[in-house]
């Protein structure tokens, strides 16, 4: 699978069937996040893999309900280890770099015919509560990672021309 073939099956997925991931396939997609460019290539960011069913379970809470965040085998949750740099733009860089990582990490997860589905929506005390995160920490995301038990249809997207300028603003 090409890369702009990943990009096009991309799809959030909230529903996951009862199958594990296989480990291999897990640290290909990890493996991906690793390698993902960082400010200064500070590589400020830790992922924890959480594969019991108890937590994942109480992360349903920590995700204001979201189910199908328990529902997945693996929920992977991103976090920047160093919040503090600003790049040169005025721009804080951990929020940048765990989005290229995390993407990176979604369409790995395309490519083992995996789905995942990038959660924003959670309770940043809890998540740290649960799973121990020290208070520096900050929790960027947390990913549900497994088999999808639907794929839907892709949504609607701009044209091109709406969102592509060239030269100068239009």
């Amino acid at each position: 699978m090409d890369v702009m073939e990943a990009i096009k099956l991309r799809r959030s997925i909230r529903g996951y069937k009862d199958k594990p991931v296989e480990e291999e396939k897990l640290k290909i997609i990890l493996e991906s996040a690793r390698l993902s460019p960082s400010a200064r290539n500070q590589q400020n960011r830790k992922f924890i893999v959480v594969r019991d069913p108890d937590i994942r379970q109480k992360l349903i809470d920590a995700s204001y309900g979201q189910k199908f965040v328990g529902q997945a085998p693996v929920v992977i949750v991103a976090c920047a280890t160093q919040t503090s740099h600003i790049m040169p733009c005025g721009e804080a860089s951990y929020p940048i770099d765990l989005a290229i990582a995390v993407d990176h990490i979604t369409l790995s997860a395309v490519e083992q015919g995996l789905g995942t589905c990038w959660i924003g929506a959670f309770s940043q005390d809890e998540v740290k509560k649960l799973l121990n995160i020290p208070e520096d920490v900050r929790v960027v995301a947390l990913l549900p990672l497994g088999y999808p038990e639907v794929i839907p249809d892709p949504r609607p997207r701009k044209s091109i021309e709406e969102l592509v300028a060239y030269d100068k603003w239009q």
